[in-house]
């Protein structure tokens, strides 16, 4: 039976969004997050992850963009990073510095390991920043030597997926621009995921959402998604996470995986 692995991106987003994420995983509705160690939070919200279960999965979300880096960097402006955009641009352009992306990247995973006790489950980054060229070699290989049991994320699935489901621009996207990252990640003697869904346009229409996201499953089926309390200043899709959480509060994610030929085991 084919895996479903829904994971709640964001994590120390605030400490709001932390005690929702946490809250869905302790009530059996996720059974993974992805957190971002950078933020000022981190290491106090680590600790609502101790009571998570013990099979939910706890995974490093790097971050390389919208907010302050660890370390100062060539590419940081008023002390933010950029958004995905302009970085991509300079991704294409070679315009990163590696040795920066390194320490940016190596400091996120020591923050982890330093909340945890214990390496990532699995890395993927925010805005999936970790596929972009010159930053994908340079995060399978910390990870494989700091993490070599992690699994990476792609967004690359099958083409029945990804035309089978709503939403399809943003995923074809996004699977374009991860594409050959699950060749990469083998390669490397990493793992990915198989299969992947998430997007849609964090319209209040989560709901209709979600199950759409579990058609066409692939064998290690990954659903990105982003619960939260919504309350932090600036954030474009606060209205999104009090509904996705809304959503996930009231709807039996085991039956509904089940009915689509995937295991949920929370």
């Amino acid at each position: 039976m084919n895996r479903l692995i829904l994971c709640a991106d964001d994590f120390a987003f605030s400490t709001e969004d932390s005690l929702v994420i946490a809250e869905l995983l302790r009530s059996g509705k996720l059974n993974a997050t992805s957190c971002m160690t950078l933020r000022p939070n981190w290491m106090e919200d680590s600790v609502m992850l101790r009571s998570v279960p013990q099979g939910a999965q706890i995974g490093l979300h790097l971050t390389l963009t919208e907010e302050a880096p660890i370390h100062p960097n060539g590419f940081t402006r008023d002390g933010v990073m950029p958004g995905i955009d302009p970085l991509t641009r300079l991704a294409a352009r070679g315009a990163l510095d590696p040795a920066e992306i390194t320490r940016e990247v190596e400091a996120q995973f020591d923050r982890f390991e330093a909340a945890m006790g214990r390496p990532p489950a699995f890395v993927d980054g925010h805005q999936h920043s970790h596929a972009l060229p010159g930053v994908r070699p340079i995060v399978l290989a910390i990870t494989r030597r700091r993490a070599p049991e992690a699994w990476v994320r792609t967004c690359e699935d099958r083409l029945a997926g990804l035309l089978g489901r709503p939403w399809r621009g943003k995923a074809i996207g996004s699977a374009y621009h991860s594409r050959g990252l699950g060749r990469a990640a083998e390669k490397a003697g990493l793992r990915c995921n198989r299969g992947f869904a998430g997007h849609y346009g964090f319209d209040g229409r989560f709901a209709e959402a979600l199950p759409r996201f579990l058609d066409h499953g692939g064998p290690e089926h990954l659903v990105m998604c982003h619960p939260g309390a919504g309350r932090r200043a600036g954030d474009v899709i606060a209205a999104a996470r009090r509904d996705e959480a809304d959503v996930l509060r009231t709807v039996a994610v085991s039956d509904m995986a089940a009915q689509r030929g995937l295991a949920f085991a929370a």
